[in-house]
């Protein structure tokens, strides 16, 4: 399959407040966030034209930047406004988003207080993480690198450099014949996979790690809500890996996997039932409804 390299596209990113034509939008190879990972990030997407819990993932960002020592200069009223208007400016409707915010070239030192921040959005046209075959099921590998422990890193922010772990675990699962990667944490439990939260059915009960040190994703408490919804016991906590055979149904959650059945983790399998495709169909109508109807769904803020 061709790729368009991400440099060399037609459209619009948000830079710094202003539009600039997608390929002027560049920074310094001497930027601090390329060096030392001062950066942080958000994936959102939009459905009929509402991106999905927009001022969560605003909200968020500004979170992430201050968990990184820096605050991004925009009002989450202007993020959310800039947002909208690179999906408009891009003609999309239906869209992935990528709002980053990192620390400039002023300084290239491990100290770096007095580094601009800037932060760009850009909207393309992208569908579900794993493709339109998605819904037999992945197949997960069990990546040898764990995420850290939250006195080691910001691990509550979505922060750029949090990632670097998650792509060698997913090269290597890949290499092996995988989709992805599950992670444990530093203790040994189940964590997640390498861009989304896991889920498992078991005993009728829909389990999932709790978010120790790890991000607690905003689509994973959207399900999580859902479920509740429907009066299935929602039960967060430890999950030693071997208990991974316990479950009957898994399912990753993420803005870009969206809810994507589980079919197998190592040599253990699982069949896509009645949970995972009620969750799957409830959170397909959900990202379809007006924020206002979400936020009543959900009995969250508009």
């Amino acid at each position: 399959m061709s790729l368009v390299p991400f440099d060399d596209r037609d459209g619009w990113i948000w830079f710094d407040g202003r539009m600039v034509p997608w390929r002027e939008a560049g920074l310094h190879v001497l930027s601090h966030g390329l060096h030392y990972a001062s950066a942080v990030f958000e994936g959102e997407r939009a459905y009929g034209g509402n991106i999905f819990r927009l001022r969560a993932h605003t909200e968020r960002l500004l979170a992430s930047g201050r968990l990184l020592g820096f605050e991004i200069p925009w009002s989450a009223e202007a993020i959310d406004a800039a947002c909208r208007e690179v999906l408009s400016r891009n003609g999309l409707s239906d869209g992935y988003l990528r709002p980053v915010a990192w620390r400039g070239s002023e300084r290239l030192a491990i100290a770096a207080r007095d580094t601009r921040i800037h932060l760009a959005i850009a909207a393309w046209a992208w569908p579900n993480l794993f493709g339109e075959d998605r819904l037999r099921g992945i197949r997960l590998g069990m990546a040898r690198w764990r995420r850290p422990a939250p006195d080691t890193a910001p691990t509550a922010s979505k922060a750029s450099g949090l990632y670097m772990i998650g792509t060698l675990a997913k090269h290597a699962a890949e290499e092996e014949g995988f989709d992805d990667a599950l992670m444990l944490d530093f203790k040994g439990d189940v964590a997640e996979a390498t861009g989304a939260n896991i889920f498992f059915v078991m005993d009728g009960a829909l389990h999932t790690p709790e978010p120790s040190c790890f991000l607690d994703g905003i689509t994973r408490r959207s399900v999580m809500a859902l479920a509740r919804r429907r009066q299935i016991d929602v039960v967060e906590r430890r999950i030693a890996p071997e208990e991974i055979a316990r479950a009957s149904e898994a399912f990753l959650a993420g803005t870009a996997a969206e809810v994507t059945p589980v079919r197998a983790i190592g040599d253990r399998t699982f069949t896509t039932s009645a949970m995972t495709k009620a969750l799957l169909g409830d959170y397909e109508t959900l990202v379809r409804l007006p924020p206002a109807e979400v936020a009543a769904r959900l009995g969250t803020a508009a």
